[in-house]
């Protein structure tokens, strides 16, 4: 059985990162939180919940969270590292979906996608940020996955000791898939479901996605 470290990046979700973590626990040999800055208490609520537990002292963002998790869980020896939100919107049960690919030989990076199952979107981003998202990764990068801003993914070892997360906010899905295909890693997507619980944030974060993704296309 592969080992397999799950990372788990969190700003203030003291709501939700219990029972992420709870669920999470025995499909893993690790699970690792990333606690970025937050000043609630999330971090002792992660520990008590059976979490590793490990803490950016000022936030740095979601990108350089999982940056610092990747890192303690190649230390620990993690065969596949899969990286999942703690705010509760993903199913604990994909992660076999995710990894599946990956245990047997078929991929060596898998995304999951929003797109490719029945998921409700929020308006804003099914109708506005991701097709947005998805129109600047084709135009320019030549990225055609369905969902290139899914922060639900999955890779082996390989990956692991070659990508580096260089974008410390939400850019980084972009930038982990453009490393993907410029290293020619086997790349797979399997279709997730997604839990919208905070509808109202949606846009804002979405905005500084593109923003990002704008940014990154200049100064590449």
């Amino acid at each position: 059985m592969a080992r397999i470290a799950i990372i788990i990046p969190g700003l203030n979700e003291a709501r939700s990162i219990a029972a992420v973590v709870s669920s999470v626990k025995p499909l893993a040999e690790w699970v690792i939180v990333v606690d970025d800055g937050s000043t609630d208490n999330t971090r002792q609520l992660a520990q008590d919940a059976g979490a590793l537990v490990l803490t950016h002292k000022i936030n740095r963002g979601q990108g350089a969270a999982l940056e610092t998790g990747d890192q303690k869980a190649k230390s620990l020896g993690a065969e596949i590292i899969v990286h999942f939100d703690a705010d509760g919107q993903f199913l604990a049960s994909d992660i076999a979906k995710v990894c599946a690919p990956i245990i047997n030989g078929q991929a060596d990076i898998v995304f999951g996608s929003r797109f490719l199952s029945d998921n409700q979107l929020p308006w804003a981003k099914a109708k506005i940020i991701m097709p947005l998202a998805k129109t600047l990764s084709r135009l320019i990068w030549n990225i055609k996955l369905t969902d290139p801003q899914s922060g639900f993914r999955a890779f082996n070892r390989k990956v692991a000791d070659t990508l580096t997360i260089e974008n410390d906010r939400m850019a980084h899905c972009s930038e982990i898939i453009i490393k993907a295909h410029r290293n020619k890693y086997r790349v797979q997507e399997v279709p997730i479901t997604v839990i919208y619980h905070r509808f109202g944030q949606n846009f804002g974060g979405g905005l500084r996605i593109i923003k990002d993704l704008i940014y990154k296309a200049i100064t590449k």
